[in-house]
């Protein structure tokens, strides 16, 4: 007998379905994006450098809204599609909410994107008959529905409560766009089972928003998830044929870009298909080993739960509900030793299938596994809120003294201030908390989603805490806005013409401070070797041993660092004009 016929380790009764209210899952993934979004600076690299993307076709027009321009810089890497989508945010209500919030709205869209696919993929496989629970001798398992329901709010939970994607989700940059097209792309093949020619439809458009977001690294973890999902013995291999419409309809988007994009700046297609190639090759061993290294901390808590889930479904490997989110999995697995620097913009694709095998571990799971879960969640977190708020006190009262001393060592020049309303804000947040814990104590609560709801609302209270808390004090570190400021007043000063800023060059910048500079002050850079201004990044280092460039016959105009920074050191110089 096949498999599939047999009864399924899934257990459950129906109160352990009962319904998770809409509006606390809405509120709860509000409370996990919002916070974050505002009351900061864009941060640097991948941050400041996809809003310098998206401000430059609007400055400058032009080619600048074909192909990705830091300022008059060619960006010669990713792809399209995130530029188009902030520009487009930022010109319709930039005037509203300014630039910076404007922009941030790409990351609501990315994240409903990914929210929805997420939890429509799961609800659709776990609707399936391979995934039903065993039904009990005398009635009172769930309904098909309510069963489906209930795994697809698990699988939005856990992705929520994972930890590694926390800060990325909120950066405006490349990051929340690729995993949103591969989630679409797993609902895609979810679809494709009952509904072909829809769910062929949805993978082509996720093959084409993953190539227009990330080029070949965006597309190829896809593409090796399709192939392995697609394979003889599973059911979805009765619908290849619907393949060929997913690969018409993803290439005739690109080519409706990349096209255009040659005839506009052959140059700048090389660079980045150049930009492609290096993506690609065998790491080094100590980057080959990385991933051992940072994966258990950065997909906590999904991990274990999903391979749990593999475990207890071997031998109904081969269903939809399990074949397809591993396919995805096995995916970007494939992706690690063919890259040359793997890093978090790699791990995040691990995040959604692997919340998806987590959710379909709990129905298999024992009542005292599950309880483990919850008390790891109210343990955990209850340890985070209450850090939050020891490291306020200690930065803003001095006590515990220690603390003090190590948050000032982070943020030298840093000058405390509360804002009370804040302070009321996140007091609220922690009093949810102490209610949920209230809730699973007293009350003993049976539904199945209560350990995915308690990491994920522990996770998110202590994201809004420390946005609430701690963002003054994270932005001024991180920030360049006070740096780029400065050196626009020391600029302004300069003579130049037609009323514009002084010219000048840059030396050894990097990309995310150029990005910031012209995010925040429209500071270009000119490639005219006569330009007698030159923007220097150099280390502290360096200047010390006199090796820092241009350290005869230039005078310093200004010389400043970001925030905190103990290492980098700037400096705009007046050189001899060649």
């Amino acid at each position: 007998m096949s498999p599939h016929h047999q009864s399924t380790p899934a257990r459950l009764t129906a109160p352990a379905t009962e319904k998770l209210p809409r509006i606390i899952l809405f509120l709860l993934v509000l409370a996990y994006i919002v916070p974050g979004l505002v009351g900061r600076d864009p941060w640097k690299i991948d941050d400041v450098v996809g809003l310098a993307t998206m401000l430059t076709p609007l400055r400058q027009g032009g080619i600048s809204w074909l192909i990705p321009h830091v300022g008059p810089l060619e960006l010669a890497q990713d792809g399209p599609l995130v530029m188009w989508t902030g520009a487009g945010l930022i010109y319709v209500f930039g005037h509203a909410l300014g630039d910076v919030i404007a922009s941030r709205i790409t990351n609501l869209l990315w994240f409903g994107l990914t929210l929805i696919s997420v939890w429509y993929g799961t609800y659709l496989l776990g609707r399936r008959t391979e995934a039903q629970p065993l039904a009990l001798p005398f009635g009172g398992e769930p309904t098909v529905k309510d069963y489906g329901r209930l795994l697809a709010d698990v699988a939005v939970l856990m992705l929520v409560a994972t930890v590694g994607i926390l800060l990325r989700l909120h950066e405006t940059s490349f990051v929340p766009a690729v995993i949103a097209f591969q989630a679409l792309a797993y609902c895609a093949l979810a679809r494709m089972l009952d509904k072909p020619l829809l769910g062929a439809l949805m993978l082509g458009a996720a093959m084409a928003g993953a190539f227009l977001t990330r080029a070949l690294p965006g597309l190829l973890p896809i593409l090796f998830a399709v192939v392995i999902a697609f394979s003889p013995r599973s059911i979805l291999w009765l619908s290849r044929k619907w393949l060929l419409i997913s690969v018409l309809l993803a290439l005739s988007f690109i080519m409706a870009w990349l096209i255009p994009a040659y005839r506009a700046s052959p140059s700048w297609v090389q660079e980045w298909l150049h930009w492609n190639r290096l993506y690609f090759g065998l790491p080094e061993y100590y980057v080959a080993l990385r991933p051992l290294r940072d994966l258990p901390w950065f997909l906590w808590p999904v991990w274990p739960l999903a391979g749990l889930s593999l475990w207890q479904w071997r031998r109904w490997i081969t269903a939809p509900h399990i074949w397809i989110p591993l396919a995805f999995a096995l995916g970007m697995l494939l992706m690690l030793p063919i890259t040359a620097e793997t890093g978090e913009p790699e791990f995040v694709l691990f995040v959604a299938p692997l919340s998806v095998l987590a959710a379909f571990a709990l129905p298999t799971m024992r009542r005292a596994v599950i309880n483990t879960l919850d008390w790891f969640a109210l343990m955990c977190f209850s340890v985070t809120v209450t850090s939050v708020w020891i490291g306020w006190f200690a930065l803003h009262f001095g006590v515990p003294r220690q603390i003090q001393l190590n948050i000032q060592r982070l943020t030298q020049g840093f000058e405390p201030h509360i804002a009370w309303w804040t302070v009321i804000v996140a007091a609220l947040f922690t009093l949810l908390w102490i209610v949920l814990v209230y809730w699973r104590l007293r009350l003993r609560p049976s539904m199945l989603w209560r350990g995915g709801m308690l990491c994920a609302s522990g996770i998110s209270i202590t994201w809004a805490l420390l946005a609430l808390l701690w963002m003054p004090a994270v932005d001024y570190v991180r920030s360049y806005r006070p740096m780029s400021s400065q050196i626009h007043q020391a600029l302004a000063k300069l003579p130049s013409q037609n009323g514009q800023l002084a010219c000048a060059r840059s030396q050894g910048l990097s990309l995310g401070a150029r990005a910031s500079l012209y995010v925040f002050d429209g500071i270009n850079f000119s490639y005219d070797s006569s330009c007698p201004y030159v923007l220097q990044q150099t280390t502290k280092e360096q200047l010390l041993d006199g090796m820092a460039g241009y350290s005869d016959g230039a005078t310093v105009l200004w010389e400043g660092s970001r925030g905190a920074d103990r290492y980098d050191r700037y400096r705009l110089l007046r050189v001899q004009s060649k």
